[in-house]
């Protein structure tokens, strides 16, 4: 069965606070942002979301977008960017590379089709991804923590729950699962692991992260304007 959903991104300002969104129904969506960025970076990270939200289900994947630039960037330009070592046709740098070299790989092995839609024309779905960009937006420039979402769910089922198939390789997210609270400060997460960091000797302690909770934990990092490692860290 394919999957239909929207993604949709916002900055305040452009850039400024930003936000990003995808949706399924009320039951299956997320949204996100941080305190600094550009309504693109916010359109083609609800992208990639979505992609990795996804991932596990198999299904083919129908994505709505109102962003051409998202879906010309994906879909026509980046195999030309790749062979020329990530540039454009001019030589110059592409922009946004790290979501876009993220986004390559999210793509791989997947049956996705992107469909342009108008924005703000009364599309149901894309209207729905838009208010909660929007929101996430909003959420960040008031210094507060946004409205999440969900996730992806099946059959009622939380799809982030499902264990990742092993890949025989360590991931770059094997870093503390610490579950959200809304609105708390990052350090009241880190109550559970204090007992563990006051052993005598070093503790190497690796637990592996869904993409739901990877995003949770970087987003919390980006609103502190500090790399994800060091938000790890402050927490002890």
């Amino acid at each position: 069965m394919t999957i239909t959903a929207a993604a949709d991104g916002s900055a305040l300002g452009n850039p400024g606070p930003n936000g990003w969104a995808w949706y399924i129904d009320d039951d299956s969506w997320a949204a996100g942002g941080s305190p600094h960025g550009t309504n693109n970076q916010g359109e083609l990270r609800a992208v990639l979301e979505l992609l990795q939200a996804t991932a596990a289900s198999g299904e083919p994947l129908r994505i709505l977008c109102d962003s051409k630039y998202v879906i010309d960037s994906i879909t026509k330009w980046m195999p030309g960017w790749k062979r020329r070592g990530w540039r454009k046709a001019d030589g110059a740098p592409v922009l946004n590379r790290d979501l876009m070299e993220s986004l390559d790989e999210a793509m791989q092995g997947r049956d996705v089709r992107f469909e342009w839609v108008k924005g703000h024309a009364g599309h149901d779905l894309n209207e729905a991804a838009d208010v909660r960009a929007n929101a996430a937006a909003k959420a960040y420039q008031a210094k507060q923590e946004p409205k999440r979402g969900p996730g992806f769910t099946v059959a009622g089922s939380d799809a982030s729950t499902a264990e990742p198939a092993s890949t025989g390789e360590t991931s770059a997210t094997e870093i503390p699962v610490l579950e959200p609270v809304a609105a708390a400060p990052l350090w009241a997460e880190a109550s559970s692991l204090l007992d563990v960091f006051d052993a005598p000797a070093p503790v190497d302690l690796r637990i592996q992260l869904t993409a739901a909770e990877h995003a949770r934990l970087r987003d919390r990092a980006d609103a502190q304007g500090i790399s994800l490692e060091d938000a790890v860290r402050r927490l002890i």
